[in-house]
């Protein structure tokens, strides 16, 4: 329908008679109500940790596109995932919940018919949804989408054809998620190339050759990713609705390196996020803290459609007014099983992170990546002994039941405050916060766990 049509025209088509008219003047408020509506645009990236942007601060990574978006809209520095695992962080952004409470917590598994999905209420409410790139929440989330579409070796190649192709007279939702960067690493022809001298080597990693050369590679990635983020800004501005769109942008959980995916290490769990509001002022940076189950509810806040009360997320508008604002004390998160027996949850306060480990006894680093060149590196020098404390960490068993650490003068974690008697009062809180909240939540640990699908060793 076009949406400019002149109103005496519109009547004029359906008649002038009393009834008709009121009818009609009620049809005619809610489709230009519809037409005033934000569209708004969710960009997740695939295996990404936040520290691998130039908006970020990382000094030789291209992300032009992504860094302009942060420098018109907000950027978060403190934006917690709900889980370090694909699936089970996009099963919970879609349904604002955490993953325990989702029914899919484990990787692969298929998000449950009865849980609240926001795309399906804003469909329901006269958006257009629609889905392309990345799936990975199983096939009872697909009927929140009027259209989905995969593709590949990105994920980003139907973007703009999604764009292009969605009706002209509704508002619109999508859900755009890449395959970048997930491994195995993909050509990008249209890039330019990282050299190894590009890589930054956190203290956890082995600076060697071969991690050199696969950190490259990953921010050939990332370039491709940011490439595909600048054609949908090209592509909104060509349909002059960009002035009317808000775009969210985020990653589902830490780089594919050791101590990021998998782990609950900020590296692993926190998330670059970025807001662009075409009513907010640009270029602001908000330090509060922020989890991805807040997307959800704030979404629908936008949209004007009413917020379930299984949403367990906290509208996070008022932080793009006045980014000095707190909407959460506390941000929690979890880690159940990726291809190994896992349990482990975590809460950020203030300046602290503190990690609760259900399976202490067990080592935490093999999963399906493990025969990577940053694996294998670590592992060499192991043999030789050559490990420093903080490369030695993702072989360490049995593990801390708990660890606290202070991010704010320890930005890697490295240094576990536990067992400091200067600690103990914020260890004795946030054991008690977490109580807290797993007890709230029906977070348990159940005596059998699902087991090992490869060998830890």
């Amino acid at each position: 329908m076009n949406t400019r049509i002149r109103r005496r025209d519109f009547l004029k088509n359906i008649g002038t008679g009393a009834v008709l008219l009121a009818a009609s003047s009620r049809l005619w408020a809610d489709i230009t109500n519809i037409s005033k509506q934000l569209n708004i645009i969710l960009i997740i990236g695939d295996d990404i940790s936040v520290d691998d942007f130039g908006c970020y601060g990382h000094p030789h990574i291209r992300t032009p596109n992504i860094d302009k978006l942060a420098q018109t809209g907000v950027r978060f520095t403190n934006a917690y995932l709900t889980c370090s695992q694909c699936s089970p962080t996009r099963c919970s952004v879609i349904s604002g919940r955490y993953p325990h409470n989702t029914g899919a917590p484990e990787l692969h598994l298929p998000l449950p018919a009865d849980q609240p999905m926001f795309p399906l209420l804003l469909k329901e409410a006269g958006y257009y949804t629609a889905a392309a790139g990345k799936w990975h929440l199983g096939d009872n989330a697909k009927i929140a989408f009027n259209n989905i579409s995969d593709s590949r070796p990105g994920g980003e190649e139907h973007w703009i054809s999604t764009l292009q192709n969605r009706p002209k007279d509704k508002p619109f939702f999508m859900w755009f998620a890449s395959h970048d960067a997930h491994r195995s690493w993909q050509e990008d022809p249209e890039g330019r190339k990282h050299a190894n001298s590009d890589a930054v080597i956190p203290p956890y990693m082995a600076d060697t050759p071969g991690t050199r050369e696969d950190l490259a590679n990953y921010y050939n990635e990332i370039q491709r990713l940011d490439r595909y983020v600048g054609k949908v800004i090209e592509e909104l501005k060509e349909q002059e609705v960009y002035d009317n769109t808000i775009i969210i942008f985020i990653a589902d959980n830490g780089r594919p390196f050791p101590r990021c995916k998998t782990w609950v290490y900020d590296s692993g769990i926190k998330t670059p996020f970025i807001v662009r509001h075409p009513q907010i002022k640009s270029n602001n940076t908000c330090d509060s803290l922020l989890s991805v189950i807040d997307i959800a509810p704030t979404i629908l806040s936008w949209a004007g459609v009413g917020i379930p009360a299984a949403m367990q997320g906290v509208n996070f508008q008022p932080l793009l007014d006045k980014t000095k604002t707190q909407i959460r004390e506390y941000a929690f998160a979890e880690q159940n099983w990726h291809d190994i027996e896992l349990h482990q949850r975590i809460v950020r306060w203030q300046n602290y992170v503190y990690i609760r480990n259900a399976r202490p006894q067990l080592s935490a680093w093999a999963h399906a990546h493990a025969w990577e060149p940053p694996y294998v590196d670590l592992r060499a020098m192991q043999k030789k002994g050559e490990l420093t404390e903080a490369q030695a960490d993702i072989f360490r068993v049995p593990r801390p039941p708990e660890m606290l650490f202070d991010v704010s003068n320890d930005y890697h974690e490295l240094k576990d405050l536990a067992g400091d008697p200067n600690h103990q009062e914020t260890l004795e809180h946030l054991r008690k916060i977490m109580d807290q909240w797993q007890d709230r939540t029906g977070d348990t640990v159940p005596e059998k766990l699902t087991g090992d699908y490869i060998d830890r060793e």
